[in-house]
């Protein structure tokens, strides 16, 4: 048996026990202790990680600490909205929806060739 790096619930790199696969399928009994016992087992196939076997209190600490990618973009809206609620946002956003579109063009052709 041979040992791979990993990253665990709790964010450190930690070397977890790997098995060959034709191992793990022979004994899958003890695989499945050793993972409720120390946390996971790697399951290889030709020297390489190809699948996990964790404990199930690894997996819930893991689905905890997985991140709502629809919350954070939320907060980041609320901050973002609440930055352009000042009086001088305000008038700037006024003074754009009332430019003429060929005065946008002109804007933005000149700043394309300020970046060049």
């Amino acid at each position: 048996m041979s040992a791979v790096s990993v990253r665990n619930s709790h964010g450190r790199m930690v070397k977890m026990e790997s098995v060959p696969a034709t191992v793990a399928k022979n004994t899958f009994g003890a695989i499945l202790d050793r993972a409720v016992a120390g946390g996971i087992v790697a399951i290889t196939k030709r020297d390489k990680p190809k699948a996990v076997v964790l404990s199930m209190e690894e997996y819930q600490a893991l689905q905890s600490r997985a991140a709502n990618p629809l919350q954070e973009l939320h907060g980041e809206f609320d901050a973002l909205f609440a930055s352009m609620q000042s009086p001088r946002t305000r008038a700037a956003g006024s003074k754009l929806f009332a430019t003429s579109s060929a005065k946008l063009g002109k804007a933005a052709v000149s700043g394309a060739r300020k970046r060049g």
